[in-house]
């Protein structure tokens, strides 16, 4: 696992950049990762995106691509 990538700021972007970086990434090239619980998500997703709740997520990074660019919302 890469742990430097945890020690380095998060970039938060706004739903124009977001929209722009699926647009152009094909649905194979990056992650979309929905920390949000399991009612949320089931209400409304962003398409292909991965559900981890974030009470969840320590234990299930190895679900997460680390050679792919991450989305989290």
């Amino acid at each position: 696992m890469k742990w430097l990538q945890f020690l380095k700021p998060a970039e938060s972007i706004d739903f124009h950049r977001t929209k722009s970086i699926i647009d152009q990434s094909g649905a194979d090239d990056i992650v979309i990762l929905d920390v949000r619980q399991p009612g949320e998500y089931s209400q409304s997703h962003i398409p292909g995106a991965v559900l981890i709740p974030l009470p969840e997520l320590p234990d299930r990074l190895e679900e997460i691509d680390p050679e792919k660019p991450t989305l989290v919302y």
